[in-house]
């Protein structure tokens, strides 16, 4: 599959959103979408393990990766990704296809295929929930400190740290769990080339709190609205199993597929050979398999 991969360039108002694209032009789209922080590299170990007749689109989102940064004061949030995923499949002429959403791309899949359940086959969340849960006691001081940080950002000097490649490189593993292969991947689009080094693509401000917040009742209603089969897969070391129980109990009462795998947070780039056979599975069938555990 790897010889079928090209890069992607889809216009938007302030700029572009990049990716890559797999597979045969005919076959059936499935959207990826990285996690926070990330970019589309995050999907070059899996792909190439899965079903061989699906064409992959894995954009980078924005502000992250090689895709434009939104405009001085704009915000991002939930709502401006599942905007910027509208306008590429819009543009890609993709009516209805399948999503892999890891991590915040998982959050990002989650919200629309609530807003557009008519357009999503099927959804497989890589160690993500659907929603950013809130306590709506909390909702107020969330949304505030959102606010109150693009605005303090606004005021403060722009100016990207510059760093070699090797520090770079020494600085992402010290972030998060994964292996120096994985991270050299992800510095392939999280990089880009300075006066004296190398400094990080991603925005700044993609760090901040968002701004949109649902409550655990919101949520629920909008789970509703999906019409996609899912598939959840959990990591044994990941970040979402403890806070997952009543997105899990929702979709396994509408006969969804839940599954646990060996390896942590990023473990579909870490060890892809440990999702890919269920996502594999997952893609090809329309029954859901029963609950399993590798």
């Amino acid at each position: 599959m790897t010889s079928t991969v090209s890069e992607l360039f889809v216009p938007v108002p302030w700029g572009e959103i990049r990716g890559r694209v797999w597979g045969p032009r005919q076959g059936y789209p499935v959207l990826c979408l990285h996690g926070w922080a990330d970019n589309c590299g995050s999907f070059n170990t899996l792909i190439p393990l899965l079903p061989r007749d699906y064409r992959y689109v894995a954009i980078d989102l924005s502000g992250h990766g090689l895709s434009s940064h939104h405009p001085p004061g704009v915000f991002y949030h939930l709502l401006s990704y599942v905007a910027d995923v509208r306008r590429v499949v819009e543009s890609l002429q993709m009516t209805r296809f399948s999503i892999i959403g890891h991590s915040m791309g998982g959050h990002i899949a989650g919200l629309f295929s609530a807003l557009y359940p008519e357009m999503v086959d099927a959804l497989v969340l890589l160690d993500a929930k659907p929603f950013v849960v809130t306590d709506v006691r909390e909702t107020a001081s969330k949304m505030r400190q959102g606010v109150d940080e693009i605005l303090q950002f606004e005021m403060q000097s722009k100016k990207k740290k510059v760093y070699t490649y090797e520090k770079a490189l020494e600085r992402l593993l010290a972030a998060i769990p994964i292996t120096k292969q994985s991270a050299q991947i992800l510095l392939e689009r999280g990089l880009v080339s300075v006066e004296g080094g190398f400094a990080f693509s991603r925005d700044l401000r993609v760090n901040f709190k968002s701004v949109v917040r649902v409550s655990l009742e919101q949520s629920l209603q909008l789970l509703s609205k999906t019409r996609a089969r899912v598939l959840i897969i959990l990591a044994e070391h990941g970040s979402f199993e403890k806070t997952l129980a009543s997105t899990i109990q929702h979709f396994q009462e509408r006969n969804h597929m839940c599954v646990t795998v060996q390896g942590d947070h990023h473990v579909h780039l870490n060890n892809s050979q440990h999702v890919a056979p269920f996502i594999s599975t997952f893609l090809q069938t329309n029954l859901s398999p029963p609950s399993a555990k590798l």
